[in-house]
């Protein structure tokens, strides 16, 4: 498996994730699929802004997986933290794909000077729970309820991790 920098001829194979994702998992708070047009918008939308878009790939070049960032509220005092969000194929979980993309885009969001990283995990969703922090980032709050998918209730697990320890940023 190779981690590499996503490209337009991805974006079918990222929205397949996604869409299967709304489908059949709680991972994405929506019963509403997103259709090419809506995947190819959310793409360029990060690369003109310069946010990463990464894909897992195998040798044949298909996509196991992918991860991206992006701004975590839209208000300019949250400027330093970032919102991740990571996909694998359920054909591939177990394999070390999702744990890889995180490193990797650990790696970008430190190099572009992120302070904070945040993911937002269902609370059902132990995996990825255990996945976060074994990478280091701590649970920082469980908003109970929050979310509805399936007939049910979901609580959101926000998890944070401090990627460039630093004085106050300047005024």
């Amino acid at each position: 498996m190779r981690i590499r920098n996503a490209e337009a001829k991805d974006i079918p194979a990222i929205l397949a994730l996604y869409n299967q994702a709304v489908r059949e998992t709680t991972a994405a708070w929506t019963g509403r699929e997103e259709t090419l047009d809506d995947r190819t918008t959310w793409y360029e939308g990060r690369i003109s802004k310069g946010l990463p878009v990464i894909v897992a790939v195998d040798e044949k070049e298909n996509v196991a997986g992918f991860a991206s960032y992006g701004p975590f509220r839209p208000k300019e005092g949250y400027r330093h933290t970032a919102e991740h969000t990571v996909y694998v194929d359920p054909a591939r979980h177990r394999q070390g794909i999702g744990r890889a993309l995180m490193i990797h885009i650990l790696e970008i969001a430190e190099a572009e000077g992120i302070h904070v990283l945040v993911g937002g995990v269902d609370g059902d969703n132990h995996a990825s729970i255990r996945l976060h922090e074994a990478l280091g980032f701590e649970v920082s709050g469980r908003l109970p309820q929050t979310g509805t998918k399936f007939g049910r209730w979901l609580d959101l697990v926000f998890l944070t991790k401090v990627l460039v320890p630093q004085e106050a940023p300047q005024a």
